[in-house]
């Protein structure tokens, strides 16, 4: 580098005057590599927050709102760039879906992330329609396909919280796509048969599971301690650490159950004064937050990786030499999942 340095000097010592010539080899001479201390700044500081479109059955239940919540809180950390909805067995029709998303979305004041309507039907009825411009679906997929194909930032993370059929919709469309995204999918109960997100359309996760897309299972395992099953709220929890949480707003929002909200956490609340609880006691799993939290923090779970399986006659079947590894997620640390829910929503303890 010196040595460099001085021929270039002797070059153009004919040309330039003497103090702009020792200006010059000062600087030339002084350029060194910036030290580690600098180095953890400048890394720090060009981190960039992780690309994000959820997928969501708004509707459907009361954890699809919280893990909005959960987002719209955490934009540190989240580039979240859409929201797109779907329609599983309960919680109406895509219009349902769509104005849950979009209550959260104004009780959380967020109003420049596109909430797009995506698949009301399900794979096996919309696939054949798929080169009609308007086919049932067809503004999701546009969404995900171009922020996937226009993200600067390596892979775009689709955070699926409902059925697969925004996603193989995009994919059959597009099918390279499948080198583009990190699909994070809560459902199934995998290795296990079962799941309501997995029974809304098992066609479509068959579909992406024959794509070469990153794959990640989140899963639920109904009464057993591996799953998010276990990340559990219950009701005197929900009704003692969730109201007034959030901004305030001055014109009210009514909520899905009717009812009038100036704040996120009021209705939050309330969602859980309607919602039906098993024998045993009034805890209700937070299944799609879950979901979400593994995403800002790996570690709050462990994961196994395993050739892609198959559905077939409502059982998977494990394809050993599949050259397709999808990854496994199971065992929540619920403790560290819940207390950053609420210290994202600003919850103090009294």
């Amino acid at each position: 580098m010196i040595n460099q340095s001085i021929n270039y000097i002797a070059k153009i010592s004919v040309t330039v005057s003497l103090p702009l010539l020792l200006a010059t080899s000062l600087l030339i001479l002084s350029c060194k590599p910036e030290t580690k201390e600098m180095a953890e700044v400048a890394a720090e500081s060009s981190k960039a927050r992780i690309p994000v479109i959820f997928d969501t059955d708004a509707n459907n239940e009361l954890d699809d709102q919280h893990a909005l919540a959960y987002l719209f809180y955490n934009q540190d950390v989240f580039d979240l760039l859409g929201i797109t909805v779907n329609t599983t067995m309960g919680g109406g029709n895509i219009d349902s879906q769509y104005k849950e998303a979009d209550r959260i979305m104004k009780l959380c004041q967020i109003d420049t992330i596109p909430l797009i309507k995506g698949a009301d039907k399900n794979f096996k009825e919309i696939s054949p329609k798929i080169n009609n411009p308007t086919f049932d679906g067809y503004e999701a997929v546009e969404l995900i396909t171009r922020t996937a194909r226009n993200n600067p930032k390596g892979k775009l993370v689709v955070i699926a919280v409902g059925k697969l059929t925004n996603m193989a919709l995009a994919l059959q469309k597009d099918p390279g796509l499948a080198d583009k995204i990190r699909l994070v999918w809560l459902g199934s109960n995998y290795p296990n048969r079962g799941e309501y997100n997995l029974e809304s359309d098992s066609a479509s996760m068959n579909y992406v599971l024959n794509t070469n897309i990153e794959t990640e299972f989140v899963t639920v395992r109904f009464g057993e301690p591996s799953g998010t099953a276990a990340v559990q709220l219950s009701k005197q929890d929900a009704l003692k650490r969730l109201p007034g949480l959030g901004p305030k707003h001055t014109l009210p929002i009514t909520g899905r159950h009717g009812g009038q909200f100036t704040n996120l956490g009021d209705y939050l609340a309330n969602l859980f004064e309607y919602i039906h609880y098993d024998q045993g006691g009034q805890f209700r799993a937070l299944f799609d937050m879950a979901a979400v939290a593994i995403v800002k923090n790996p570690s709050w779970a462990e994961n196994i990786t395993v050739p892609a399986p198959i559905m077939i006659n409502d059982k998977f079947v494990d394809r050993p030499n599949n050259p397709h590894k999808i990854k496994v997620w199971e065992n929540f640390k619920k403790d560290s999942i819940m207390n950053d829910f609420f210290h994202s929503l600003g919850y103090v303890e009294h």
